[in-house]
């Protein structure tokens, strides 16, 4: 498709006329004499989509167009300025578009533009390429997981088809196989949604590339590419527009990329990836890229949407409304689709997901390479985002360079947060053995439950032998939280709350949560005395180090709660979304729990304990909704109302009866 510039049969006039406008958005733009301080991708899709224009149209315009953005590039003594000159990025991002350039129009260029081009390509793809080679083992050159590995071999791939360099398309090719070989198999990304749309397009580009130019198919290799579109659409926002903003995220609003939707949905057959696609590049085109951090954005990619759409493909609207991603230790459960539904995501595990982790570990000790490179990691498992009413309510960070636990709605111990962070490289050099973990997973009936086990992520000194944060989303979208604690001695337990504005304090002792129009209800019934304190948090960050002066800034409001100092805590939360509050506590023997209108939630994580009026239990969690079957998670047995509706040999998780 992108060598030959054919894409699937059919009509598409949609995709045509976005791909005319981006090849005329930059007439009236004046292209830059010399380089400038930022960076420079931008330039390569200024040229690519008025090549790929007029190939398909013939409007000389469009050729006129290319050939001056390629002449502003190739009269550039560097790719790249301020960080990593002619190894990094923006060289990447200029070999693909600009040898799809020379590849589509090279011949109905002047003899003299099209001869630099060609050179300028040689140069900057034996650049890239003598970098690679020297510093494999370190940085992207060996950084499987990483966005800076995908888009530089993409780009030099492309160079190296294009100009007829085996050498380069084979290291990259080989490169490819290993990425593809180490993805996590549920699709899922630890850099987050704005780096997957940032980085993955680029997997699918050296795919299409290697099969139409070896005829090596690779798209079924691995777990990931045919899974990718699941994790992404579940880190969707109620109505659409926005991202869950785990990881590195400039903002809400960067996730979306319609080219790689269509792609995904040509190469699998998903309906839900086209739908997405026509959404994103349509109704939701123009906000996106008025409104994302992310540069070149989404616009650029008409070229790809143009290619990679297949209108045999049908179309159909996200209805699924639970997943669990287990490589990330990623949940995410809903209300449903619609922008004022409710959604949550909680996250835990170790630094990059599982089988990186694991990986990186074995490439360390039998070669010396450090593979993962965890500089868009965060410090956040077990912790959450919450979106309701159409705004987020409990929130993340976003992107920082300083990373820290307190950025998260997670919990301090004497107010630390976890092992060696406040640094960019989150998880760099820690000890292997300091994993986070997920256990006792149940998304069904409309519920969701998860414990994860974080403990092992504080620092040794703390003495902190257990914190398990179980979480429950009810079907009617209320979510719990119980948070067990235990220390080898005496600590001060504190519970994080982060929020966009600051909450309010109600007569009744619960905290008002208010975003625009949108509440919500948090109340917290133990510890008993533990009182609530505001306070602001600012998070600042550089998102590129090509662009070395853009700083972001955001405002967290921080609601803590802290006990006194003891060696076991406990915390039962609820987060009730809405207008009113109905949450209450229940009386019970053994276990915890929480009653709503028409709901309740009985746990008891770590003895698998509970006992309370109608319901014995020796369970993880006992989950009960009005005329609806009981779920249960880890039982053994089950008695309701004096009915024995289950008793196992063995752990027993999913509805009884």
């Amino acid at each position: 498709m992108l060598l030959s510039a054919t894409p699937p049969p059919g009509p598409r006039p949609a995709q045509e006329l976005r791909l005319y406008e981006e090849a005329a958005r930059l007439r009236g733009l004046t292209p830059p004499a010399g380089h400038p301080a930022a960076s420079i991708t931008w330039l390569g899709p200024a040229a690519s989509n008025p090549a790929l224009a007029y190939r398909t149209g013939g409007d000389s315009a469009h050729l006129a167009e290319s050939r001056r953005w390629i002449e502003a590039a190739v009269r550039l003594p560097h790719w790249g300025r301020a960080h990593m000159p002619d190894h990094d990025l923006d060289a990447g991002w200029l070999l693909h578009h600009l040898s799809l350039a020379y590849h589509w129009i090279g011949d109905e260029l002047p003899g003299a533009t099209s001869a630099l081009l060609r050179y300028k390509l040689l140069l900057q793809g034996r650049r890239l390429y003598e970098f690679a080679v020297a510093s494999e083992g370190r940085w992207w050159s060996s950084s499987y997981w990483q966005n800076h590995n995908w888009i530089c071999y993409a780009g030099l791939a492309t160079a190296g088809y294009v100009l007829g360099k085996q050498e380069w398309t084979d290291r990259a090719r080989d490169n490819l196989g290993r990425v593809l070989d180490l993805l996590p198999d549920d699709g899922s990304h630890a850099e987050g949604v704005v780096y997957w749309r940032y980085g993955v397009p680029w997997l699918a580009m050296h795919l299409d590339l290697l099969q139409e130019a070896e005829g090596t198919d690779w798209w079924d290799r691995g777990g990931f590419l045919p899974r990718t579109f699941h994790y992404r659409l579940h880190q969707t926002a109620p109505g659409f527009a926005l991202n869950v903003d785990h990881g590195d995220c400039h903002d809400r609003r960067s996730g979306h990329s319609a080219g790689l939707y269509y792609r995904l949905a040509a190469q699998y057959g998903i309906a839900e990836a086209q739908w997405m696609g026509n959404l994103a590049s349509g109704e939701l085109l123009r906000a996106e890229a008025a409104e994302s951090g992310v540069r070149p954005g989404i616009l650029p990619e008409a070229y790809l949407e143009y290619l990679w759409y297949d209108p045999s493909v049908p179309a159909r609207r996200p209805t699924g409304t639970r997943a669990f991603f287990p490589d990330l230790g990623l949940l995410t459960a809903r209300t449903g689709w619609d922008a004022n539904d409710t959604l949550v995501s909680f996250k835990a595990s170790p630094g990059g997901g599982h089988k990186a982790w694991e990986t990186s570990e074995k490439h360390r000790a039998e070669q010396g390479w450090e593979t993962l490179n965890q500089g868009h990691h965060h410090p956040d498992s077990g912790s959450f985002v919450l979106v309701s009413q159409g705004a987020f309510l409990a929130v993340d960070e976003g992107y920082s360079n300083r990373k820290r636990a307190a950025h998260h709605n997670l919990l301090l111990v004497d107010g630390q947060g976890y092992a060696d962070e406040d640094r960019y490289h989150v998880y760099a050099g820690i000890p292997h053995e300091r994993q986070a973990r997920q256990r006792d997973v149940l998304l069904a009936g409309g519920w969701a439950h998860v414990t994860a086990e974080i403990a092992a992520m504080y620092g040794p000194a703390l003495g902190v032998r257990r914190l398990d944060r179980t979480l429950v989303f009810t079907p009617a979208g209320r979510l719990v939280l119980l948070d067990l604690a235990e220390a080898d001695t005496g600590r001060e337990w504190s519970f994080l709350l982060q929020t966009d504005a600051p909450t309010e304090e109600l007569p009744d002792g619960t905290r008002l949560i208010r975003s625009g129009e949108a509440t919500a209800h948090v109340r917290q019934f133990v510890p008993e005395g533990a009182a609530w304190a505001s306070e602001v948090t600012e998070v600042e960050a550089n998102p590129t180090s090509s662009t070395p002066d853009l700083k972001l800034t955001r405002t967290l409001h921080t609601l803590r709660s802290t006990t006194a100092r003891t060696a076991s805590a406990l915390f039962l939360t609820a987060v009730e979304p809405g207008a009113v509050g109905t949450a209450r506590a229940l009386e019970c023997a053994a276990g915890e729990g929480m009653a709503f209108d028409g709901e309740r939630v009985l746990l008891s994580p770590a003895a698998h304990r509970i006992r309370t009026a109608g319901v014995t239990a020796d369970a993880a969690a006992v989950l009960l909704a009005d005329g609806a079957a009981p779920y249960v998670v880890a039982a053994r047995r089950l008695e309701l109302d004096g009915r024995v509706l289950l008793d196992a040999a063995e752990p027993y998780t999913g509805k009884v009866g």
